[in-house]
């Protein structure tokens, strides 16, 4: 009988292992912050230009205001409130709660409509009131 060799690390998603809410969420929760520490960079550069004067804040607003400026305003907006959802969950992780099955995907399902709701409802009240971004 012939062994099938097995992949030795399961965070190997696809062809091995069905993605699951667990590792997803994980795998989003780096990702997040590594787009919450570019983002911290743009965060910079308005306040440089704000810093700088008028005629700096103006290009820096031009460039915020395109469609590229949204998208990364977007983002960034997205990420900071996903990171801040999921670091709550993991907070009641370190209180010794959601460690059933059933907890953890109700926890993961709760931080990903709370993400959506707050994300929607921080570029609703963003976009439409007339800043840069």
């Amino acid at each position: 009988m012939s062994q099938r060799e097995r992949p030795l690390s399961p965070f190997m998603i696809g062809p091995y292992y069905r993605p699951q809410i667990t590792s997803v969420m994980s795998i989003l929760h780096r990702i997040t912050g590594v787009v919450l520490s570019v983002g911290a960079f743009f965060l910079t550069a308005w306040l440089a230009a704000v810093s700088l004067g008028p005629e700096a804040y103006a290009v820096f607003a031009s460039y915020a205001d395109s469609l590229i400026g949204k998208i990364v305003w977007a983002g960034v907006s997205f990420s900071l409130m996903y990171h801040l959802f999921n670091g709550l969950r993991h907070l009641v992780w370190d209180l010794g709660h959601g460690f059933s099955m059933q907890g953890l995907y109700r926890g993961g399902w709760i931080v990903i409509g709370l993400t959506t709701l707050c994300t929607l409802l921080l570029w609703f009240f963003g976009f439409s009131a007339g800043g840069a971004a």
